[in-house]
């Protein structure tokens, strides 16, 4: 009995595990085998994770509704002027690429830049430099409008163009910027400058106005008016003809250039003053030239020898180096050694700044100007003549602008000749020599000095039409002792009768020095320097 149920208990515990084994494995899967049932893997419950402080900080910042409304305004002026700032492309075929590779025609060439809409009649200011040899251009608005534009008209000597769209409907006008007042700009002030910066359309930024009256001669023109506003408002290739607005949203400036060496933005962008750009597309619009005002005189900075010389008790005003016969100013009665102090009653301190006075002018204006004259003052009051008065036309011709203006004249059996063209004589100053040939020095015995003409490198490198290339001096001659520094150019020498003679080559030179030793044997040189400046140097001939 007791055998039997030690049998009997032995084969229960037995049964038992082989249910409790086949239960496990059917809850609880092994690895995966061939055959085997598949694992089913359980995920862990998700985290909860909370992102930044919920508690805030200890000692919060104070609010300054100052910056908020800076803020706003900001915003408002971005959304106010970025509709009216357009985008620019344009589209060169031939020569237009005959800039950049000159003994290579490049077949189609693409650029862009940025302009800003000043009428709902569809006119859009820009710069020169931006359309310049276009063949097609194209205008593309912010709000995905796209138009093709033409040519108004182009000034050159301050790089604005006016373009106009075409096929634009007058009944779904587009949006217009506000004009501000460029002379009450101040350094230190906010703008913003809105325009297309490789390409990225409809870009802003914002800085400070650095400086006022900048000239840094970056207009190709010989008549070039360069009085621009200074911002550190980041302006790169693309912004060229955008806007320079003011926390009005009025446009102050057009941006035209930037100061770099990488070429992009390094600090400094410039932008011509609104007054003028409004003055030049006026005229742009209206008869699609600037008719500009001149008043006939050659200008300089006043140095500090200047001021000391005429008796001024600070260095200010505009230097007149020379004055046009029968001109404008000549009428009036200004005089070579007068310095100019104010325009209109707006204080002159650079040259820069009476041209850019003088380009908002047309022929015909009466300009009031502030003269101080070898120690007393004199008001007066001087009439514009234009460019097709013949005092403006005979002062170019002493300028020796009339080569410039006129095409270029080739002598007989140049293959750029058209045939019948009458060949012109020999020596004829539009006949260039070999560019290797070296024109001969003319020794100028008695005033101790040897001159010749100059090269076309040099001329391009002291940005003059002509004069006297001072190669050699005699010591202790008379362009010695007047401290005349070799390596110089003579650009006019005046006589005894107070009238500055036009040297455009070393033969001008010795026949004016021929005349003065035929006079009181005194004259009085203006000279280009290396560095370009203007310097004058008085020579008096047998002085020990």
């Amino acid at each position: 009995m007791t055998t039997r149920r030690l049998l009997l208990g032995l084969f229960l515990v037995v049964v038992g595990l082989a249910v409790g084994l086949l239960l496990a494995r059917w809850l609880w899967p092994v690895s995966p085998v061939e055959g085997s049932r598949p694992i089913v893997a359980v995920s862990p419950p998700p985290e909860t994770v909370v992102l930044g402080r919920q508690d805030g900080y200890e000692e919060p910042l104070p609010q300054m509704p100052q910056l908020d409304a800076m803020d706003n305004l900001f915003q408002t002026v971005a959304r106010r002027v970025t509709p009216t700032v357009v985008f620019i492309r344009v589209e060169t075929n031939g020569g237009g690429g005959e800039r950049f590779a000159p003994f290579q025609r490049e077949p189609f060439r693409r650029s862009a830049g940025s302009g800003v809409v000043v009428s709902t009649e569809g006119y859009v200011l820009t710069n020169h430099h931006v359309i310049d040899d276009a063949d097609r251009i194209q205008v593309l608005f912010d709000d995905g409008r796209e138009f093709d534009a033409q040519l108004v008209g182009s000034d050159p000597s301050t790089d604005l163009a006016v373009i106009r769209l075409a096929d634009y409907d007058l009944d779904a006008p587009v949006p217009v910027i506000a004009l501000g007042d460029s002379d009450e700009v101040e350094v230190g002030q906010w703008v913003l400058a809105v325009g297309n910066p490789f390409r990225l359309r409809s870009t802003v930024t914002a800085g400070i106005v650095s400086a006022l009256g900048r000239q840094v001669d970056i207009i190709a023109d010989t008549f070039r008016i360069e009085d621009f506003i200074q911002t550190d408002a980041a302006i790169n290739p693309g912004n060229s003809g955008g806007a320079l607005v003011n926390l009005r949203g009025e446009l102050v400036g057009i941006a035209t250039a930037i100061a770099t060496e990488s070429g992009s933005y390094e600090g400094y962008g410039f932008a011509v003053p609104s007054n003028l750009a409004v003055r030049v597309a006026q005229d742009l619009i209206a008869t699609g030239e600037v008719q500009r005002g001149y008043l006939g005189v050659e200008i300089r900075p006043v140095t500090e020898a200047d001021a000391l010389d005429v008796g001024l008790d600070r260095i200010a005003g505009v230097f007149i180096s020379g004055v046009a016969r029968g001109g404008a100013a000549d009428q009036a009665g200004l005089k070579r050694g007068d310095v100019l102090t104010s325009i209109d009653g707006r204080p002159l301190d650079a040259p820069n700044q009476f041209q850019s006075q003088i380009a908002r002018r047309r022929p015909g204006d009466t300009i009031a100007l502030g003269v101080w004259r070898r120690g007393r003052t004199l008001d007066l009051d001087v009439r514009l003549f234009g460019r097709d008065d013949a005092a403006f036309q005979a002062w170019m011709s002493d300028l020796g602008e009339d080569r410039a203006i006129a095409p270029p004249q080739l002598p007989e059996g140049h293959p750029e000749l058209p045939d019948g063209h009458p060949p012109l004589p020999e020596g004829h100053p539009d006949i260039a020599p070999p560019p290797d040939a070296m024109p001969t020095p003319l020794a100028l015995g008695d005033w101790g000095v040897e001159v010749r003409d100059l090269t076309s490198r040099e001329r391009d490198l002291f940005n003059v039409s002509g004069g006297a290339f001072v190669t050699d001096l005699e010591e202790g001659g008379a362009a010695a002792l007047g401290g005349l520094p070799v390596g110089s150019v003579i650009t006019s020498i005046e006589l005894e009768d107070g009238r500055p003679r036009r040297i455009r080559s070393a033969e001008d030179a010795a026949q004016g020095l021929a005349l003065a030793e035929l006079g009181n044997g005194e004259a009085l040189l203006e000279v280009r320097r290396p560095d370009g400046t203007v310097a004058f140097y008085d020579l008096v001939l047998g002085e020990i």
